[in-house]
């Protein structure tokens, strides 16, 4: 049987995405706020990430010493990189303490992560433009990118999910930067549809170093990698490389065909800015988001159980009612082998408040898990799935993330049930979270710049009508050194 050799159109999935980038006017006032705050919130995190010397081992440049002229820096060292090399930099200080915002779907995942690649490629064509007498990038360039990748990683994973074929969330990072990027770098409508499909027929990142029993700390970096191959595959892009038109939809060799079951994607609505008119927020606990809530309920039965006298020592049980999501990703028994597989335990991110009142990154350090009395509260926890909760978890209208805790005593008290079905960073709680956001971010400026260079940092980029104007390079050097 001889196969057709004839060139298919190019998969509309591509074409659609490729029509969004360049046709589509962010109008939305709601989404360039939001998008604000996330830029302040996410360069927050990578500040705190820098305090573990885990995640600064890997950064810097390849070969030691390398400071690329004109290059993009990374914020809060001294690294000034090439732009793929930056993209894997910035990426993973976002990433690596699992605070940055989230979307949940049928698809998880943190589209904040995109400002990896996102802020590596313009601070590196804002300095180039400036050396050779041309107009920079400015942050409000950055903000729109940041709304167009929230929305093609989030709409994806609306009705798609990948963990289910076994694959890793970041395979829609590396897919929403290749496609911002590419714009930012000037690809033409042909060369960004070339540089998409390469996205799809690259090597996907499986979740095993997401799940028991092999949890570990490449999710932490997974972001920074897949910001990386992003920049990397729309630099070839920009080559004039040819692309792939039926790269989703070839019979037997497609994406569809060989990492996704067959199965089409499916969309429930159009690109626009409802993603990050809507993402969530980590404000208050750095915790797996589908146990946000749940930590918020352990910090009222924490406070409770103060009040009556009693403390972590008198629980019998410790019942959890919650969604199928949390049970699928976060429930787990048996040894926790290292920070990233604790930050990934529901009981362990429950147990914590339960014991001392609180949730912090460095609660998921071994000084802090080798204390005997976690393992043995995380024994006498249970969990349910509530189908309302399920149902309400993927309901476009709520999208809510509940966990409700009830605590038995072994004198036959009981406490609870605390239910929270919104976390602090949900859309509906907004009004109450923004402050806590900021206060965040000052929190982690202030873990490492001086008092002068935080004063300069906060007066630049507290005020959104001011900050929108900076050029890229010139806000990047107020936030390294």
């Amino acid at each position: 049987m001889h196969h057709s050799n004839i060139r298919p159109p190019v998969d509309q999935v591509i074409t659609d995405m490729v029509n969004y980038v360049f046709d589509y006017k962010i109008t939305s006032d709601l989404a360039v706020q939001t998008a604000y705050h996330c830029f302040l919130d996410t360069l927050g995190c990578g500040f705190e990430a820098l305090t573990y010397p885990a995640c600064t081992k890997l950064l810097g440049p390849i070969v030691k010493g390398t400071i690329v002229p004109n290059g993009a820096k990374v914020p809060g060292t001294p690294y000034q990189l090439d732009p793929v090399q930056a993209a894997f930099n910035i990426g993973t200080i976002i990433r690596w303490l699992d605070f940055n915002d989230t979307w949940l779907a049928a698809e998880w995942g943190h589209p904040s992560d995109n400002l990896g690649a996102i802020l590596a490629v313009a601070d590196w064509l804002s300095r180039e433009s400036i050396a050779t007498g041309k107009s920079p990038f400015t942050i409000k360039d950055v903000l729109h990118a940041m709304i167009k990748a929230h929305e093609i990683q989030g709409i994806i994973a609306l009705e798609n999910s990948f963990n289910k074929v076994g694959l890793d969330h970041v395979v829609l990072v590396k897919l929403a930067s290749t496609a911002v990027v590419g714009h930012l770098l000037g690809l033409s409508r042909e060369e960004l549809t070339n540089a998409i499909s390469l996205v799809f027929v690259d090597g996907q990142s499986l979740r095993t170093y997401r799940h028991a029993p092999n949890t570990g700390s490449r999710k932490s970096w997974a972001a920074g990698d897949a910001t990386s191959r992003a920049v990397r595959l729309a630099l070839i892009a920009r080559t004039g490389e040819m692309g792939y038109p039926s790269a989703l939809t070839a019979k037997t060799w497609g994406f569809y065909d060989v990492l996704f079951k067959g199965q089409a994607f499916k969309f429930q609505r159009a690109y626009g800015s409802y993603v990050m008119e809507n993402v969530l927020f980590k404000i208050s606990y750095p915790a797996e988001f589908h146990a946000q809530t749940a930590v918020e309920a352990a910090m009222t039965l924490f406070r409770k159980l103060q009040a009556a006298g009693k403390t972590a020592d008198d629980i019998e049980k410790v019942q959890i009612r919650t969604h199928e999501a949390a049970i699928r990703i976060i429930d787990k028994s048996g040894p926790l082998h290292n920070p990233a597989d604790r930050d990934h335990c529901l009981q362990y991110m429950i147990a914590i408040p339960l014991l001392f009142g609180r949730l912090t990154a460095a609660d998921y350090e071994d000084d802090i898990a080798f204390d005997p009395r976690i393992d043995a509260l995380r024994e006498k926890m249970s969990t349910l799935e509530d189908p309302q909760f399920t149902k309400d978890y993927h309901d476009p209208n709520k999208r809510s993330i509940a966990n409700a805790l009830t605590i038995t005593c072994k004198d036959g008290m009981v406490f609870g049930e605390e239910v929270v079905e919104y976390p602090i960073g949900h859309k509906r709680r907004r009004e109450e979270g923004i402050p806590l956001l900021i206060a965040k971010y000052k929190t982690n400026l202030a873990r490492i710049f001086a008092k002068k260079q935080q004063d300069k940092i906060l007066e630049e980029s507290l005020n959104l009508e001011k900050l929108v104007d900076i050029p890229v390079s010139g806000f990047v050097d107020l936030i390294t050194f």
